[in-house]
């Protein structure tokens, strides 16, 4: 019997290891219990799953098992990205959407979302909830269930959830303007979820990696610039690309590339999208940050007006803010990020789809909107550095940080610390070393704000030293 556990963003394991068929239909037994204790039954449930191995097959179990307990499934009917089950679910009236994805992890492992019926995820005391009620085992016949007779009875309907998003697409962005912007853009699926969608809404652009590939081609679909090394190649080689984008597996999470094929990470993709909502298009509500993001957001929303509340990592805590907040954006380091007038959650494809309007409307390339957001910020550079090591010297580390033994790193004196959620080192206003503990496997994430990638990369390496001494 395996134990199951929830982690931040869902269930993940390894396919025909632990995640199985069996297990899968363990997961929604728990799921049906707290259905009917939440007098959700009733509403149905929504499901998903992206293009990794056995995805039609995880979600035709979750459907069987709900369905042989009366509860009515709306089953995708494709392939389809986490943000249009989301959808789905809010605008279905769902009690609950599931997802059958793994994200942006390696190929061979597959999981199991549970989304809210507002369209984010699932708040943590309700998966939680889920989980507890997740027995060892399950007593169903998976095979004497059919779903001709589920149909049948009323008790799954196949929806189309991809057209539905696209109806949102086109209701909300001006993709005349971005077809006739002069402008050329690429996008690069990763063989991910979004690859569809977008071959739909923007048929003309340049796209790789939009084929049927379970295995991804042997990377994660993760769209951070080590896994990007082709598409970066394709933009620098084509010469006429503006701007490219990237989106995970399941397509809730994006990286972009400039006119030089020159990755772009989370934090300036957040700082211009907080400059397009609140100087072009005249929005107004909190910015939600996790506390691992650039503080040159915190910078920029002083300058413009805006408030600023920081959450500990992981958009769970930052949909908690979503739903209970007046929100302009919520954003974390990893690439995902939620924007008012959209339902509260990640989505890759359609940041990227502001991104591109924006330059659309002012005509103006990603290096001059990043220029223009630098005139308020500074220049910056973001680096992370996650450091493998034994889990007493992790323990050491974090105990130093907790008994304020650290004065200084580098050379640089600390002038004060953040605990929001890890140890966040200032040495000033616009440089900083973060340290955090990985809460799972005997790893130390340290992170660094400072002026250049090359004085950030430094900075880290020489804290290492100290840090392992």
């Amino acid at each position: 019997m395996t134990k199951i556990k929830f982690g931040t963003d869902g269930w993940r394991a390894i396919i025909a290891k632990e995640f199985t068929v069996d297990n899968v239909a363990r997961v929604t037994v728990g799921l049906v219990q707290w259905l009917k204790k939440e007098n959700k039954a009733s509403k149905g449930v929504v499901i998903g799953y992206d293009c990794r191995f056995g995805g039609q097959l995880f979600s035709e179990t979750v459907a069987k098992v709900l369905g042989a307990e009366g509860i009515k499934v709306y089953l995708s009917d494709r392939i389809v990205s986490t943000p249009m089950v989301s959808l789905g679910a809010l605008e279905l009236k769902a009690g609950v959407g599931v997802v059958i994805t793994a994200s942006h992890n390696p190929p061979d492992y597959s999981g199991y979302k549970l989304k809210g019926e507002f369209g984010g995820p699932l708040l943590d005391v309700h998966v939680n909830e889920v989980e507890a009620l997740i027995p060892d085992k399950h007593t169903y016949d998976l095979e004497s269930i059919s779903l001709e007779d589920l149909k049948k009875n009323g008790l799954l309907q196949y929806v189309d959830l991809e057209t539905a998003y696209i109806k949102r697409v086109e209701a909300n962005f001006d993709l005349e303007l971005i077809k006739k912007s002069g402008m050329s853009f690429a996008y690069d699926a990763m063989y991910g979820a979004g690859q569809f969608a977008m071959r739909r809404i923007l048929p003309d652009i340049t796209f790789l990696h939009c084929d049927y590939n379970p295995g991804f081609d042997g990377t994660a679909p993760e769209p951070i610039h080590r896994n990007l090394g082709e598409f970066s190649d394709m933009i620098k080689i084509s010469g006429d690309i503006d701007c490219g984008l990237a989106t995970d597996g399941d397509a809730d999470r994006l990286g972009l590339y400039n006119s030089k094929g020159e990755f772009v990470d989370s934090h300036h993709i957040i700082l211009l999208l907080i400059n397009y909502l609140k100087q072009y298009k005249n929005m107004d509500g909190k910015v939600v940050i996790a506390f691992s993001v650039s503080d040159r957001i915190k910078k920029l929303c002083k300058a413009l007006g805006l408030e600023v509340v920081t959450t500990k990592i992981g958009f769970k805590y930052v949909c908690d803010k979503l739903l209970s907040d007046d929100v302009l954006l919520g954003g974390e380091e990893s690439g995902g990020v939620a924007i008012k007038g959209h339902i509260p959650e990640r989505d890759g494809v359609w940041m990227g789809l502001t991104i591109w309007e924006y330059m659309a409307k002012t005509g103006k390339s990603l290096d001059d909107l990043v220029a223009e957001v630098y005139e308020i910020v500074g220049e910056f550079a973001y680096e992370r550095i996650d450091l493998h090591i034994s889990e007493a010297i992790k323990q050491k580390v974090m105990d130093n940080c907790k008994n304020d033994k650290y004065i200084e790193f580098a050379g640089r004196k600390i002038t004060r610390v953040e605990k929001v959620d890890g140890f966040k080192f200032f040495f000033g206003d616009d440089e900083w070393l973060m340290i955090r503990p990985s809460g799972t496997e005997p790893v130390l994430r340290t992170y660094c704000e400072s002026s250049s990638s090359e004085e950030a990369f430094s900075l880290l390496k020489k804290s290492h030293q100290l840090l392992l001494s």
